[in-house]
């Protein structure tokens, strides 16, 4: 008994306690509510819905007696008309019946007769053309038949013709009677508050197609229906209308179908159960939202009542929250790039150990891709680390979607990505994934409002052939990346022994360049410019070599890149200018003309943000004359960045110094670009000199580089001559000044001095023509 009343008591406790007590409270409240509200709002529902079926059976009721009023006064018509015919001619007929006034109305109607054949032979309107449609019909029906509806001549009616057939004493059918009707008659008089916007009037033929209809202001022809499913369902004298989805244009509406049965048509109102619901609609959203009201009342009391009872609990539950969340925040920050979202090179390692694993124990493949974007760091420096960060976290996505779902995208930092490709059973499996990838990256980016194409070059490394670890397996991925780029870029190479010897003699040669500039191992050669006619020498262009103090002297093309690479070629660049400028002094100090010195910028000088200030320095540090100084950039240079090049050109030609365009024709810069820079010089490529004597197309181009030339007031000199059969060419097409081997090859400044030297005392002596080659 004890332990039975401790139970009461502790079930009680719990009944009357605040939270189960104010819940059961507010429940039963809140059922009351919504009881009484569901319960009322039906009731108003079912009272509008017997309502809209009421009106919607009043209104066919009242059509249905205006339709059959006037198909009777039309039928009467005809018959009329028949039965005067006789022998009398059809139009006098027409006339008199029209004098006695037993037309209807000619504004409205149009009585005419026609011949067996269907021709007009008699109208009460000129114009009136027979309705042919039903002609066919009408020779076989006795009854009155009704027409297909057909827009008049001038296309503003929609003629609804009816007719009868005139019939011999012998059985012969010798005509039509017809009457011609504006099918828009049978539904002008509507109450477009009963009908509303939605509401249906029409006529249907026994054949299914409407002949008139009108849906709010909106009148139609034409359309088929089931006539046969439409006016069965409505067979029963004043039923109510019924729910139906009007299939003509998809409407619910009380429709209601009749057979006109002394007529081949059947009448069609319809009223929209949208519409003629919206007012209880109406009603039932204000009952809701009064029990919505009353409940959120009730409800808000509950919740300040029970505020206090849960308080504690939110606090700890929230509390706890945020510590799994801050937990899980912080291990995807720890495995995920925050700029792309991709795995970073942690969970890069981590994934690529587990491939490994796997791979190995299952005597599996797996492939290794290392990419890198082509040219990153120009556009990062030339449109800002905003538009970077775009590009790669466009370059993110596009290698998610260039790959498969199983497959690992990871970004390692900067502009490097690598993507594992788990399982594999070929190496040429890895190929179409790799031009997969190309291809994605290709499709031009939007980037600060332009246009841009970025390249990404790839290195492939198989496992477990190229690399049995994580870390030998990446690094020869990257030194096969490095070959795609030597390659050409944007392209990918597999890994073979071959690259990674290739990758060592590269690091050693990058290694030794960081110490050649404190080393003084950098020298510069000279190659003259001369004059096409004179021959005088103009000028010289400074060309950077590497004098190795174990490998010797290294050509540019070997060690230039590498130097673009890793952004030495900015302070080497800044070498070469001081050096040329210092040079052409003290060749003048010496007694030599006043000789231009010409210096290839790269495309890393160029965008560099201290040029304009190294070659301030440059000239007056050597006291040279600006005009003295002439810069070459290349045509793809001018063409990266046009409001900046020509800001960057216009502080050069306010120093006075000249700017000269190398390799001229090669990259398709248009003359209505070409004239906005301000130009000095142009340089014909010699890759259009080498074959001009016999090659059409490069005398074409060499002739129209000349002509721009000319047109823009620039020198033009051609590099690469090689040949007098070259000289002779160019200087009949009128080219300023020429540099090559036919002259000279690039020297030393000793040499160079000496080469002008032995020029100078020939042209004193008279000893030697013009533009003959020098014994250099």
């Amino acid at each position: 008994m004890g332990d039975g009343g401790t139970v009461i008591g502790h079930w009680l406790h719990r009944l009357v306690a605040p939270p189960v007590l104010f819940t059961g409270i507010a429940l039963l409240f809140l059922a009351v509510i919504w009881g009484t509200t569901l319960n009322l709002v039906a009731r108003e529902h079912a009272s509008a819905e017997r309502t809209a079926a009421a009106l919607a059976a009043d209104v066919a009721n009242t059509y249905e007696a205006q339709v059959v009023r006037a198909l009777r006064e039309i039928d009467t018509t005809l018959k009329m008309i028949r039965y005067n015919l006789g022998d009398a001619p059809a139009q006098e007929v027409l006339d008199e019946l029209r004098h006695q006034e037993l037309l209807p109305p000619e504004l409205l109607f149009t009585a005419s007769v026609t011949d067996a054949r269907g021709d007009v032979i008699a109208s009460t309107h000129p114009a009136s053309e027979a309705n042919q449609n039903y002609f066919p019909l009408a020779r076989k029906e006795d009854d009155m038949v009704v027409g297909q509806t057909q827009r008049s001549e001038g296309g503003a009616e929609r003629q609804l013709s009816f007719g009868r057939r005139i019939e011999s004493a012998a059985g012969q059918v010798e005509g039509i009677v017809v009457v011609s009707v504006d099918a828009g008659y049978f539904v002008s008089g509507y109450d477009s508050g009963v009908l509303g916007d939605q509401g249906v009037l029409g006529l249907v033929g026994t054949d299914g197609v409407f002949r008139i209809r009108r849906t709010g202001d909106e009148v139609s022809t034409g359309g088929i229906i089931d006539y046969d499913s439409l006016v069965a369902s409505n067979d029963i004298d004043n039923a109510p209308a019924t729910v139906r989805h009007n299939t003509w244009d998809g409407i619910r509406r009380y429709t209601i179908a009749r057979k006109l049965y002394d007529f081949p048509l059947a009448i069609v109102v319809g009223l929209s159960e949208a519409e003629r619901l919206a007012p209880v609609a109406r009603k039932e959203r204000t009952y809701f939202w009064r029990a919505g009201t009353a409940s959120a009342l009730l409800i808000a009391v509950m919740a300040l009542l029970g505020r206090l009872s849960w308080q504690l609990h939110k606090a700890r539950a929230r509390v706890l929250e945020e510590r799994v969340a801050h937990a899980r925040e912080v291990e995807y920050l720890a495995y995920h790039d925050n700029l792309t979202g991709l795995p970073n090179r942690a969970l890069f390692s981590r994934l690529l150990s587990q491939g490994m694993q796997y791979a190995r124990r299952y005597e599996k493949r797996m492939a290794l891709l290392f990419l890198d974007l082509d040219r990153f760091k120009v556009i990062n420096d030339s449109l800002g680390h905003d538009a970077g960060d775009e590009l790669l976290q466009e370059m993110g996505r596009r290698l998610c979607e260039a790959t498969r779902e199983s497959d690992v995208v990871a970004r390692l930092g900067g502009d490097e990505f690598v993507i594992i490709l788990p399982e594999i059973i070929e190496g040429t499996q890895v190929a179409p994934v790799a031009e997969k990838v190309l291809a994605a990256v290709g499709r031009p980016f939007m980037l600060a409002g332009q246009e841009f194409r970025v390249t990404v070059s790839i290195g492939i490394a198989l496992f477990p052939e190229d690399g049995e670890d994580e870390q030998t397996l990446t690094k020869n991925a990257d030194i096969a990346m490095y070959h795609a780029k030597e390659e050409g870029k944007n392209n990918f190479q597999f890994y073979s022994e071959k690259l990674n010897t290739d990758s060592l003699e590269r690091l050693t040669l990058e290694s030794s360049m960081r110490r050649a500039l404190v080393n003084q191992e950098f020298r510069l050669f000279y190659q003259s410019k001369q004059d096409m006619i004179t021959g005088r020498i103009t000028g010289m262009e400074a060309l950077l070599r590497w004098q190795h103090p174990d490998l010797g002297l290294i050509p540019p093309m070997q060690f230039i890149p590498l130097a673009e690479e890793n952004s030495l070629i900015v302070p080497i660049g800044r070498w070469v200018l001081h050096t040329a400028c210092r040079q052409n002094v003290a060749w003048q100090k010496e007694g030599f003309p006043a000789l231009s010195m010409a210096v290839n910028l790269s495309m890393r000088q160029f965008l560099d943000e201290h040029l304009i200030k190294d070659i301030k320095d440059a000239l007056q540090e050597t006291g040279m004359a600006p005009e003295l100084l002439e810069l070459e950039i290349t045509e793809s240079m001018i063409m990266h960045d046009m409001q900046r090049t020509i800001g960057i050109l216009h502080e050069l030609k306010k120093m006075g110094v000249r700017i000269a365009i190398d390799d001229f024709g090669t990259g398709y810069s248009s003359l209505s670009k070409l004239k906005e820079f301000p130009l000095d010089t142009i340089k014909i490529d010699s890759s259009f000199i080498g074959d001009i004597a016999r090659c059409a197309e490069d005398r074409s181009l060499t002739e129209a580089i000349i002509e721009l030339g000319k047109s823009l007031s620039l020198i033009v000199v051609a590099e690469g001559v090689e040949s007098e059969e070259q000289v002779d060419y160019l200087r009949a097409h009128s080219c300023d000044q020429f540099q090559g081997f036919y002259i000279n090859k690039p020297m030393p400044a000793a040499e160079f001095a000496a080469a002008v030297r032995k020029q100078r005392r020939g042209e004193a002596n008279s000893g030697s023509s013009p533009g003959q080659p020098d014994s250099h």
